[in-house]
């Protein structure tokens, strides 16, 4: 039996299907095979902690996807996906992390007994989830078959969200504000950084009334005073100290929906220097979400963020923005659209990004993002509904 706990209708995956498989006709792909655990989710309902052993969905022009991986995980397949139980299919756990055998070998048999062994089969090639061992082993098992290279098929059919999935962003987004709040209410001078990490997981996994939150596919990221010019690093248990700022970037997580924002915290008197950032980033952001419209390039929104900071004297350049939605580890962005200056994607009503005009000076950071939606008419909207400023506590 289908599970009987999707997030979504049968019609929403129906949808998603027919939009993957006009991708597929388009770059010649007879069978897709697809690794990567958003793409499987999104297309097929699958969600567990199973990426780390070798795993995906098959994707057929005129049959429903067959879920392959490790036997165990499958019994997680049949309650999850929507498909019937016979199109999950498993490989033997003697196939797992061994040194004469590969999973791959059993995913041939598989092309093979479906008839695909000399068709054009689509790859994700560039993708955290699937090794270069995964395809020697593949392109080994199937000598007759053409690989064709389809990163990022999938993850471009997700750009525009549909109105289910934008009910998730939505709850995510009201988490992500609990988070913030959190954070503003319980920091000070003396807190051991590794405390309010607990407090903000906390915060993220209780969710809002009913909206349960889930385990971002980042962890928060709160680098302090000069170690805030590197925009990664994550938490250790030094206490915060008055006359320092901290950015804390996070993402609430609705059913593997995330909606970042990021804000910073400075304990004290902030410096003018600082002060002068952040009417420059303000107006850079309010100019980047006006030129956010239905019609617009992508790089449009990069021109006018940095025309505004350029104006206050702060030179900025590469990449402020990414698509967001459905995510796992490491990385919450969708790994197509980019607010950046080359970006020639004109953007459409549905899409979200993550705008992100972190500033990383040489010793001192300061970030003030919002996970926008592009709309039908008019400038983009701040799926968060907090102030964009330097939060100042002292």
């Amino acid at each position: 039996m289908p599970a009987s706990h999707l997030p979504f209708s049968i019609q929403e995956y129906a949808n998603r299907l027919d939009k993957t498989r006009r991708a597929m006709e388009a770059k010649g792909i007879d069978i897709l095979f697809v690794e990567d655990p958003s793409n499987m989710a999104w297309l097929t309902g699958y969600d567990g902690w199973s990426f780390y052993v070798h795993q995906g969905v098959l994707v057929f022009k005129d049959d429903d996807p067959i879920w392959w991986g490790r036997s165990m995980d499958g019994n997680g397949a049949v309650r999850t996906c929507y498909m019937d139980d016979e199109r999950v299919l498993r490989y033997p756990d003697h196939y797992v992390q061994a040194n004469t055998l590969h999973p791959m070998q059993h995913l041939a048999e598989v092309i093979r007994a479906h008839g695909y062994a000399n068709k054009r089969i689509g790859v994700e090639l560039e993708n955290y989830y699937f090794s270069a061992k995964a395809y020697l082993v593949l392109h080994e098992e199937l000598p007759d078959a053409k690989f064709v290279d389809a990163t990022g098929l999938v993850n471009w059919q997700r750009a525009v969200k549909s109105d289910e999935e934008l009910v998730f962003m939505r709850r995510a987004a009201r988490i992500s504000e609990k988070m913030i709040d959190g954070i503003v209410e319980r920091i000070e001078p003396g807190m051991k950084k590794n405390d309010l990490v607990a407090e903000i997981y906390g915060d993220a996994i209780r969710g809002v009334d009913d909206d349960w939150g889930e385990y971002p596919a980042i962890v928060p990221l709160l680098p302090t005073g000069s170690d805030a010019a590197a925009p990664h690093l994550t938490w250790d248990g030094r206490r915060f100290e008055q006359g320092h700022a901290t950015f804390f970037e996070i993402a609430g997580c609705y059913r593997r929906y995330h909606t970042p924002f990021c804000r910073t915290v400075f304990l004290g008197t902030p410096p003018q220097y600082m002060l002068d950032a952040e009417k420059a980033l303000a107006a850079g952001i309010e100019a980047g979400l006006d030129m956010a419209r239905a019609g617009n390039r992508a790089g449009q929104v990069a021109e006018a963020l940095y025309g505004e900071l350029e104006k206050g004297g702060i030179r900025r350049d590469g990449r402020c923005g990414y698509s967001i939605g459905i995510s796992y580890p490491p990385d919450w962005g969708e790994r197509t659209i980019s607010f950046r200056r080359e970006d020639e994607t004109i953007l459409e009503p549905g899409m979200t990004f993550h705008f992100m005009p972190g500033l990383w000076m040489a010793d001192w950071g300061l970030e003030i993002t919002e996970s926008i939606l592009i709309k039908e008419e008019g400038s983009a909207e701040a799926l968060c509904k907090r102030p964009r400023e330097l939060i100042v506590k002292d």
